[in-house]
């Protein structure tokens, strides 16, 4: 009988064990993935920037020879070497989860997919745009008012907008600014 509580207390002091060196692991991928700085220049070297693991920005050099680019081109600028750099997230992760829990882990692998997911690589600058455009980040609005086709002698002028007119000056509803209680 006692073979038998000796060998349950041997295999709970193993999984015991087990679950504390795996704890001891996901913490050093923590702290590793914590640590995960990437710093991105442009081609031309008048941006760099840096970010941390989670994509956000942490840093920003412009050089001083950018100010003679449009804000609109620096911007796109700045832009594309944020996604580059956080283009290279995915990889750092996966090396420092590979260092810490192994690649065979389904948690890590997890992760992994997810910073894939969020930070992609950057589409390639293959048109680069003209000093025409604004570059804008974001949803895409329409700012221009729609515009009426002209008028001429086959198209009817565009309707007048309508007016809203004021009451009769002896209108019972009209208090005179009054409250109806006095």
């Amino acid at each position: 009988m006692t073979d038998g509580v000796d060998a349950s207390d041997r295999m709970i002091d193993n999984w015991t064990r087990r679950v504390q060196e795996q704890a001891q692991r996901y913490q050093a991928m923590a702290a590793r993935v914590q640590e995960i700085s990437v710093t991105e220049r442009s081609p031309d070297n008048t941006v760099e920037v840096t970010v941390n693991s989670k994509g956000l920005l942490t840093g920003l050099t412009i050089a001083e020879s950018a100010q003679n680019k449009r804000m609109a081109e620096l911007s796109a600028q700045i832009m594309r070497t944020v996604q580059a750099a956080q283009a290279r997230i995915p990889e750092l992760l996966q090396q420092a989860m590979a260092e810490t829990v192994g690649t065979e882990d389904q948690t890590a692998a997890k992760v992994f997919e997810e910073a894939r997911k969020t930070f992609p690589e950057p589409p390639a600058d293959d048109h680069p745009q003209s000093d025409d455009h604004e570059l804008r980040f974001g949803p895409q609005e329409d700012d221009t008012p729609p515009q009426a086709p002209p008028a001429g002698p086959s198209t009817p002028p565009p309707p007048r907008p309508t007016t809203r007119r004021r009451p009769p000056e002896d209108d019972d509803d009209d208090f005179g600014g009054r409250s109806i209680l006095s």
